[in-house]
C-alpha cells in the first residue's frame, strides 16, 4: 500500500464492494452478514493484513476503558440547550470516578454516521451513550446489530429493546397541567416536544391525562408542536393566540420552548401569570431568571447521564441482562402559574 499506510476498515470495506457496516458485522462475528458477503470481506481482510485495533492492541478480551457519548444534533443546538449541558457534566463526573476516557461524538451527517461505524467496528471503544433519540434514528439498530453495548438516554417507543434511562416524563406532564386545572385555568394549550420522539409523545399524553382527570375536554385545537428551542416555542404561541385568543395557561415541553412562549406573550401584551399562566419541563438555570420565574417540572438530567454510565458499565460485562430505568420528576411551582386573581 501506498506509504505502507496500515489499512482501515474503509478499505477492507472498498475492496470486498460492500459497506463499512457489513466488515464490522464480520469482523465482530454477527450473523447479519450474507455467505457471499462474509466470503469477500475475509478475502479482502487476508489480501489486505487488515488487523483490527481490539486484536492489534489485544483488547479482545480486554477494555479500552473509553466510553462514546454519541449526539445526533447539531453543535449549535447542543451548545444552546441546558439539557445537554447538564447530561454531560453527569456523564462526565460518573465516568471520572471510574477512570474512563470520554468521546464526545457529534453524528449529524452519513460521513459522521461512517466514522462511527468506523470507530464501532475497530473496538475504539467499550460502549455507547446515545442521546436524543428519534423514532426513525437508524443508529440504535445500527449499534444493536453490531454488538456494541448501548444505553440511550429516552428511548425510541414504550417497546424500546434497547437499554435507557429516562425521566418520568409522562407523569411530569400530567402534575404540570394537574397544577394549571386546579388553579382555575380552563383553556390549557401546550407546546408539544417532536412527536417523532418518545419525550414528545410521552408529555403530549400526560397533557392529555390531566385533563380526562378533571373532566375537562382536552382540545386537541390547543397543540401545538416544536423542536425543544427558543424559536418553535415563540412560534407555536404565536399560532396558538391567533386560533384561541382566549386560551388562559400553555404548558410546553420544555424550558426553551416555555421562554419562547413568554417572549410572545409579552410582545402581545398578554400578562403572565394574570392572563397566561406558563409551566415548562426540565427546570434549566434558565428558569429561575425569566419573567416572571418559571414554573416548570425538574427533571434530574445530571442524575440521568450518571445513571447511564451505571447501566452501560453493567452490561458490558459478559452475559450481562439490558436495563431499564425511569428517574422521578417534581413539580417547581414559580409565579409564572399563580392562580388568575
Amino acid at each position: 500500500m501506498a506509504g505502507n499506510r496500515r489499512p482501515t476498515i474503509k478499505t477492507v470495506a472498498a475492496r470486498a464492494g460492500v459497506g463499512r457496516t457489513t466488515v464490522s458485522r464480520v469482523v465482530n462475528g454477527s450473523h447479519l452478514v450474507s455467505a457471499d458477503a462474509r466470503t469477500r470481506v475475509l478475502a479482502a481482510i487476508k489480501e489486505l493484513n487488515y488487523v483490527p485495533n481490539s486484536v492489534a492492541r489485544g483488547l479482545v478480551t480486554s477494555r479500552t476503558d473509553a466510553v462514546a457519548l454519541v449526539i445526533p444534533e447539531s453543535a449549535s443546538r447542543l451548545g444552546s440547550e441546558p439539557f445537554f449541558a447538564a447530561l454531560i457534566r453527569g456523564v462526565s463526573q460518573a465516568l471520572a470516578d471510574r477512570r474512563t476516557q470520554l468521546q464526545l461524538m457529534l453524528v449529524r451527517d452519513q460521513a459522521e454516521r461512517e466514522q462511527l461505524t468506523e470507530t464501532v467496528a475497530e473496538r475504539r471503544v467499550d460502549g455507547v451513550l446515545l442521546v436524543s433519540v428519534h423514532f426513525d434514528d437508524p443508529l440504535p439498530a445500527m449499534l444493536e446489530e453490531m454488538g456494541l453495548p448501548t444505553v440511550l438516554a429516552g428511548r425510541r417507543d414504550a417497546d424500546e429493546p434497547l437499554s435507557y434511562v429516562h425521566a418520568d416524563n409522562a407523569g411530569g406532564a400530567t402534575e404540570a397541567v394537574r397544577h394549571l386545572l386546579r388553579g382555575g385555568r380552563r383553556k390549557v394549550a401546550t407546546i408539544a416536544g417532536p412527536l417523532d420522539m418518545d419525550v414528545g409523545r410521552s408529555r403530549l399524553e400526560g397533557w392529555r391525562t390531566a385533563h380526562d382527570e378533571a373532566g375537562v375536554p382536552a382540545q386537541e385545537a390547543l397543540v401545538e408542536v416544536g423542536d425543544f428551542s427558543w424559536e418553535s416555542g415563540s412560534r407555536a404561541m404565536r399560532s396558538l393566540l391567533e386560533r384561541a385568543p382566549d386560551l388562559d395557561a400553555v404548558f410546553a415541553a420544555s424550558d426553551l420552548m416555555a421562554i419562547g412562549a413568554l417572549e410572545e406573550l409579552r410582545r402581545q401584551k398578554r400578562r403572565v401569570p394574570g392572563d397566561v399562566a406558563v409551566v415548562g419541563f426540565e427546570d434549566s438555570p434558565h428558569a429561575r431568571w425569566t419573567n416572571p420565574p418559571l414554573t416548570t417540572v425538574r427533571q434530574p438530567v445530571e442524575e440521568l447521564g450518571m445513571a447511564m454510565v451505571r447501566i452501560l458499565a453493567d452490561i458490558i460485562e459478559p452475559g450481562a441482562e439490558r436495563q431499564q430505568l425511569m428517574l422521578p420528576t417534581e413539580l417547581v411551582v414559580r409565579e409564572s402559574s399563580a392562580e388568575p386573581e
